[in-house]
């Protein structure tokens, strides 16, 4: 790891050098590659330079504990010192192993969200609802920028099924951990004895994919127009402007009716199917660089409860790092770092 981390701190060096090069101005897309890359590489040598400082700190006290003639009191504190020192080193070796980690190339693209009600009927419907509230404040607080992309929604108001698309910094980085079945526990309005009902809500987080990413075929797709209709089944556009698209290879249909442009509504639809078989192309490739490898465990199987939001105790419990804590209104109001950040830090201890 030294040496891999002392070729990074030369490449780093030599990359300032060129980019001090007052003819590098002339040529743009090179010198954002270049900048890129040493953005990329600075936290490493940062990191890096850290530890070596450390390291020598270690080797001065480790000197004064070693020479017989230094003053015992001096020894004794130097001893201490290193105590300190081991133990910040250690702290920063572990930082190094995960900075080196190979980059998922798409923690940098925006995602598609998409949330569903499961089992549990309207009391499923009205959850959704609350766990779209929660990841749009959760953008809001970032500043990223979102939009609707499809809805549908129930006779209650609930949603059956709402897709976003979430655009800003590391969207997909952040957001990625998120897909599974969430569960909540509480006592539906409905509910006249006071019981607590069990409903789930699925949702699943897709990168966004580019044009160069998935081709779609023109002819392996069906597109139909149809007239669209809006909560409770009342017409709102008497014209064809809702767009279902069909890939014919896999089956898959996206619907799209929350634009009045048919030519929107296609663009949109288009946009998520191409998302969806991406994700599809992607899961299938690491299901051939290994079944059984361990990494994917937890990190995107739609059949696995991850969250559970308990109402009656104001508790919301993440399955997969086993930690639970009592704050579930301000967790509904957009406050998921406390969770993203720890599951990112354990997927990447894991891996």
């Amino acid at each position: 790891m030294l040496q891999d981390l002392d070729d990074i701190k030369k490449k780093y060096n030599s990359l300032l050098t060129v980019l001090s090069d007052p003819n590098l101005v002339s040529d743009p897309k090179k010198f954002k590659e270049i900048s890129k890359e040493r953005s990329r590489l600075e936290p490493i040598v940062k990191k890096y330079d850290e530890y070596l400082k450390l390291q020598k700190e270690l080797e001065d006290s480790r000197g004064i504990v070693s020479d017989t003639n230094s003053d015992p009191e001096l020894r004794e504190l130097a001893e201490d010192e290193i105590k300190n020192l081991q133990k910040d080193s250690d702290k920063v070796r572990e930082e190094l192993r995960i900075l080196l980690l190979p980059k998922d190339p798409n923690d940098e693209k925006n995602v598609f969200l998409e949330i569903r009600a499961g089992a549990g009927g309207d009391e499923a419907s009205l959850f959704a609802q609350d766990l779209f509230r929660m990841y749009t404040r959760f953008a809001e607080n970032r500043s990223w920028r979102f939009e609707v992309m499809s809805s549908s929604y129930s006779p209650i108001g609930g949603l059956k099924e709402i897709i976003i698309n979430i655009q800003g910094k590391r969207v997909f980085s952040k957001l990625k951990y998120e897909s599974g079945v969430h569960r909540v526990q509480r006592v539906p309005q409905t509910e006249t004895s006071g019981r607590i009902h069990t409903s789930t809500v699925t949702v699943a987080v897709l990168p966004e994919a580019d044009d160069v990413d998935i081709k779609i075929d023109p002819k392996e797709i069906k597109i139909e127009a149809f007239g669209a209709s809006g909560p409770g089944g009342q017409n709102v556009n008497r014209n064809y402007t809702a767009i279902r698209v069909t890939h014919k290879p896999t089956g898959m249909v996206v619907s799209c009716q929350d634009e009045k442009s048919q030519y929107r509504n296609k663009e949109r639809a288009l946009k998520i199917l191409r998302s969806r078989l991406l994700d599809i192309a992607q899961s299938e490739q690491n299901k051939q660089i290994s079944d059984n490898r361990k990494s994917q465990v937890g990190t995107g199987e739609r059949s696995e409860k991850i969250r559970t939001y308990n109402f009656p105790q104001s508790r919301v419990t993440d399955h997969r790092l086993n930690r639970s804590v009592h704050k579930l209104e301000s967790i509904l109001n957009g406050d998921l770092d406390e969770f993203i950040n720890a599951l990112v830090l354990h997927y990447q201890r894991q891996r």
